[in-house]
């Protein structure tokens, strides 16, 4: 039994349902849903998204019923939303409690959204935000940890073995992660560098765009190859100006995670580039895509980030033309191609 009992989740989509149902291995289980309809749904019915829910895990949408009954409490919320959620739990949170997120992506401080496109604007780090600065912004609590790693939900919930990494500054934090989802198919591994373990989330769904542009495009694993190791190369150029080592990027929560959501199907990122590759448009995709794909968002930040640093990052710069400028993939392509890299590996 989870000393951690029971354990709250706060979203339930694809992920936060597949680590409620986790969960449910080891202790009871609270999931936090804003949705009327899909509370009484996972209660009354025992099933969410055409997926079983496990008999210990209860829905509801009282997040100060989340906030009292869990002590350890797992946001799992799309970023653009994740400051919102978390200002509207933090008056019910004490630093008794322990939050571990596992949501990959930005926050954006003093920027609104549609303020990244204006002519002269200047992002910096003290611009962006990891979730876990946003809990410490946002709330009273200390304890703060992140969930990263190769979790593509759909496997989870078929039950397929993987691993995932808890990266907090706070032993006592990964030692709870572990606690509450190591299992016979769930390994959870742990690192001190969470600041590398959440930069490594984010910024491998933009490669992931662009694996998702080859494979609709027809190409195969060469090239992709080729772009998955150039992408890295460019998520430790980003790491290293955010204030963040390079090793993170080499395990689990690296390359790990970015070989999974850049070359599968039930990756929303991978798939968001295949349907640009097949054409349609960036706001047809968005607006028929039942979730975030997270690498769209991260992209028009690294874009600024990367403009204000001067950071060699051809393919993420080429992926920002493609999504956001209609760039043409073809010609996209041949400029990468083409690309006078002097040096294979030259961040370790």
């Amino acid at each position: 039994m989870s000393p951690f009992n029971p354990v709250g989740v706060i979203g339930a989509g694809s992920f936060g349902t597949a680590v409620a149902n986790l969960l449910a291995h080891n202790a009871d289980v609270l999931l936090f849903s804003r949705s009327q309809e899909t509370v009484d749904a996972i209660n009354q019915s025992r099933s969410h998204l055409g997926v079983e829910i496990a008999e210990r895990v209860a829905a509801t949408s009282d997040l100060e019923e989340v906030a009292r009954r869990c002590s350890l409490i797992m946001p799992i919320v799309p970023s653009n939303s994740f400051r919102q959620v978390t200002q509207a739990i933090a008056p019910y949170l004490r630093p008794r409690h322990i939050i571990i997120h596992g949501t990959k992506g930005f926050d954006l401080k003093d920027v609104e959204e549609d303020e990244l496109e204006r002519p002269g604007l200047v992002l910096t780090r003290s611009n962006v935000r990891t979730m876990s600065e946003v809990v410490l912004e946002e709330s009273s609590v200390v304890r703060v940890g992140c969930l990263s790693g190769p979790n593509l939900a759909a496997e989870i919930m078929q039950g397929q073995p993987t691993a995932t990494l808890v990266g907090s500054r706070f032993r006592e934090v990964i030692q709870a992660g572990q606690v509450a989802l190591n299992s016979q198919r769930f390994h959870v591994f742990g690192s001190y560098d969470i600041l590398g373990a959440e930069l490594a989330g984010a910024l491998k769904n933009i490669v992931a765009l662009g694996s998702g542009i080859l494979g609709g495009m027809g190409m195969g694993r060469n090239i992709q190859g080729l772009l998955i190791a150039r992408g890295l190369a460019e998520m430790v150029y980003f790491g290293k100006s955010l204030g963040a080592s390079s090793q993170a990027f080499i395990g689990v929560a690296g390359i790990g995670d970015l070989v999974a959501t850049a070359t599968s199907l039930n990756s929303r990122n991978y798939t968001f580039g295949t349907r640009l590759a097949q054409g349609e448009t960036t706001v047809q995709i968005r607006d028929t895509m039942p979730e975030l794909a997270e690498g769209v968002r991260t992209l028009r930040i690294a874009h600024q980030l990367a403009r204000q640093y001067k950071l060699h990052v051809p393919i993420t710069n080429m992926l920002y033309a493609v999504v956001f400028e209609g760039f043409p993939i073809e010609k996209a392509l041949e400029y990468l191609m083409t690309y006078p890299y002097a040096v294979d590996v030259d961040f370790l």
